[in-house]
């Protein structure tokens, strides 16, 4: 019988032995897998949405809890406008007659009061009117005492009818010229009763009609002022009213009474309460708009503004009640709305809500049924940790 030696080198071998090298390297790296690390990923998946919160973390971040309460939402229409001052408010000043300004003090924004001298001004005209009246004044007790004579004598058909009508048109003519002047005396703030040869004057004073601010100088010393040109602007601001612009679209849904948040400008923060006062019963056919006047609520508001402020303004037409949050407790991410739900003193789950209606503090919760009426929110300091 032949002997056969087994060659160490041999193909077969040599795969065996890989195949052996294989199989034990695969059950050395099972072996060192540390067990449940699949059950840890598994859990920490499923608590993804419960965050939790110490006691100092929550007193030092000011939050606070909070239930669903039913609030009201309007509808509203938004506007744009300005504080106005009414009609008799404000006072263009100018001077009766023509002349040049002698003295001039005020400042924009300087306080008058009414029947206060705002300027003086200047013209020797003035001295012809004052000239004029004291001559008529003169003449007119003679005309009188003339007239009154010849009506006595003409009831006793002493005098003849043509000298007593010639004594009554010269009467009646200086009458009239007698208080043309003292009118124009009294326009020119000069005292008739007063006036005498010794007072006659050049110069004349303008005065304010009524109390408020000078917001408005046009007259400088020495300029010369036509009857025309308005001098000084007189405002009274104890009484401001707010002007909105709305679409003549929005206009049937506008009543008188409804109420008006308002805002300043760059101001978005403090919001002021007015009421719907007046609509107008016109469209301006510029740019197809309304105007609606409304007073504010809080008459102490008017010493924050001032007239020409602009304002913006949203008008609260229909209203409803709906389940609602603040708008603190209320996240946006990638527009999906989440909520912190309290599980316990320390943890609290995210949950995914549905949102309506918003005002400036709160925000509907459309699925409020999804929660019992005694579950706690977390209402302030929500967003961070829920974007976190």
């Amino acid at each position: 019988m032949k002997n056969t030696r087994f060659n160490l080198f041999s193909p077969i071998f040599v795969s065996a032995i890989l195949i052996v090298c294989i199989i034990t390297m695969a059950s050395c790296n099972s072996s060192t897998t540390p067990k449940g690390t699949d059950t840890e990923v598994q859990g920490e998946t499923e608590d993804s949405d419960i965050i939790k919160i110490t006691a100092t973390q929550f007193d030092s971040g000011n939050m606070t809890l909070g239930k669903i309460t039913d609030q009201e939402f309007h509808t509203i229409i938004k506007a744009n406008g300005m504080f106005v001052v009414p009609p008799q408010n404000r006072a263009d000043i100018s001077a009766y007659f023509s002349g040049y300004v002698k003295d001039i003090s005020l400042l924009p924004g300087n306080m008058v009061k009414k029947g206060q001298v705002l300027f003086t001004i200047e013209n020797p005209d003035y001295v012809q009117v004052q000239q004029d009246f004291l001559e008529a004044k003169g003449r007119l007790s003679y005309l009188k005492s003339d007239y009154e004579r010849q009506k006595e004598l003409m009831a006793d058909n002493v005098t003849s009818k043509k000298n007593f009508l010639k004594a009554e048109s010269e009467y009646t003519v200086i009458l009239a010229q007698y208080q043309s002047l003292k009118k124009k005396l009294n326009l020119m703030n000069i005292n008739s009763n007063t006036l005498s040869g010794e007072n006659i004057r050049s110069v004349i004073s303008v005065t304010s009609p009524l109390s408020g601010y000078a917001t408005t100088i046009n007259a400088t010393k020495g300029m010369y002022l036509n009857p025309s040109d308005v001098a000084i602007t007189v405002t009274k601001t104890d009484d401001l009213h707010i002007e909105l612009k709305v679409f003549e679209k929005d206009l049937p849904f506008i009543k008188e009474g409804q109420p008006i948040n308002i805002r300043l400008q760059n101001d978005v923060n403090n919001v002021y309460k007015g009421k719907v006062h007046l609509v107008n019963k016109a469209i301006n056919p510029q740019d197809r708009t309304v105007d609606i006047h409304g007073d504010l609520v809080n008459e102490s508001d008017t010493k924050r503004f001032v007239p020409g402020m602009y304002i913006e303004g949203e008008i609260l037409t229909t209203t409803t009640i709906h389940p609602a949050l603040p708008s603190e407790a209320v996240a946006n991410i990638d527009n999906d709305y989440f909520v912190l739900v309290k599980e316990n003193d320390t943890a609290f789950r995210r949950v995914l809500v549905k949102t309506g209606a918003t005002n400036t503090k709160f925000i509907q919760i459309v699925n409020a049924n999804d929660f019992d009426e005694n579950t706690e929110f977390l209402t302030k300091g929500a967003y961070t940790l829920i974007t976190e």
